[in-house]
């Protein structure tokens, strides 16, 4: 796992590994595109345990998601995946990924896939974006002070 250099604050990014199992790959033989996006998502949530924002998981939906796929990935082959935030806006975080694919069958190490995504604060009476509470914004971006009034 990957920590900031600063240890006063929470990480702000995580990473973990799995294997490329035969249920990941599709008829062509390699990694099925759905299965970066799955691996993403279990980092996101390791990170959002980390920072301890676990419960609210599910008030912070994904709104955009751009994926760039640039190599395969092989059944049986380690996958490292990582994701950072980017960016935190008033109501908005924005987090970058990269998927590498670990040496396998004589290959280097490559990088498979990289993007982004932008998930919102909807409290679950609402049905639009809100300001981040204090409590969240602390955990995500503690140099930064919310607003008093939004």
């Amino acid at each position: 796992m990957t920590y900031d250099t600063d240890t006063r604050f929470p990480p702000r990014s995580a990473t973990m590994s799995a294997l490329v199992e035969w249920s990941d790959t599709d008829a062509a033989g390699h990694h099925h595109n759905s299965s970066i996006l799955r691996w993403v998502e279990a980092c996101e949530v390791r990170l959002y345990r980390q920072l301890g924002l676990l419960e609210h998981f599910p008030s912070m939906p994904r709104v955009q998601q751009v994926v760039n796929y640039t190599s395969k990935l092989w059944f049986g082959q380690e996958v490292t995946t990582t994701v950072r935030i980017q960016a935190v806006g008033r109501t908005s975080i924005t987090f970058e990924f990269d998927v590498y694919g670990e040496e396998f069958d004589g290959a280097t190490r490559v990088r498979a896939a990289h993007g982004a995504f932008t998930s919102v604060h909807v409290l679950p009476t609402d049905t639009r974006a809100t300001p981040w509470p204090d409590d969240i914004l602390k955990l995500v971006d503690p140099h930064r002070v919310a607003p008093a009034a939004v």
